[in-house]
């Protein structure tokens, strides 16, 4: 009589431990794909605000919908401070871009100015006036108006471009799926030499 196949005992904790963990990837893969989308049409937004008509400097920063890459127009009353970032001018050379602190009324939280390139980092002899630029992110601040006319003894800084926002989502959630297959076949390899090496079964 020929001997019946050994049935495959499945320890239910770490198989549920397992199960949880390839589900929360496959999770983390799909809201990839779904950042992706957003990605991609914020990215068409951008790309829009070139062409839309210029606007006034805000003089409360948007908590939602900030305009980034859309011409703006301040006034800076006075230069409160000054500091230097990394940045590259129009023929993309590496040096300093001087940011302004500037003073833009009695009250509210002012305004940040690029107000152009050098290859030193020491502040420019800039007082203030009138900017227009386009609106960039900033790390520090969450926005700062690029002046489209660098202030004297500066060159103009690379104004921003939404083609230097990388859209990675995609090679994320490819990412999270190989890593739930993976965890799901090592763990399917791993129950079967169990099986092998457990007598009796």
């Amino acid at each position: 009589m020929p001997a019946r196949p050994r049935r495959m005992k499945i320890p239910v904790l770490p198989t549920a431990i397992v199960a949880a963990a390839v589900a929360v990837m496959i999770g983390l893969g799909v809201w990839q794909i779904q950042r992706a989308d957003w990605k991609e049409a914020l990215l068409a937004r951008y790309g829009q605000a070139a062409g839309l008509p210029p606007i006034a400097w805000p003089n409360v920063p948007p908590k939602g919908d900030v305009p980034y890459y859309r011409r703006a127009t301040g006034f800076c009353l006075e230069v409160v401070s000054w500091r230097a970032i990394a940045g590259r001018n129009l023929n993309d050379q590496p040096g300093w871009s001087h940011i302004a602190a500037c003073r833009t009324g009695a009250e509210g939280p002012g305004m940040q100015v690029d107000v152009g390139w050098s290859r030193s980092s020491d502040p420019p002899h800039w007082r203030g006036g009138e900017i227009d630029g386009v609106i960039a992110p900033d790390s520090k601040y969450g926005m700062r108006l690029v002046a489209a006319r660098p202030a004297p003894g500066l060159v103009a800084s690379a104004p921003p471009s939404p083609e230097a926002v990388p859209n990675n989502h995609l090679a994320y959630a490819v990412q999270w799926f190989i890593f739930a297959a993976i965890a799901a076949i090592i763990y399917g390899l791993a129950l079967r030499r169990r099986q092998k090496e457990t007598p009796g079964q």
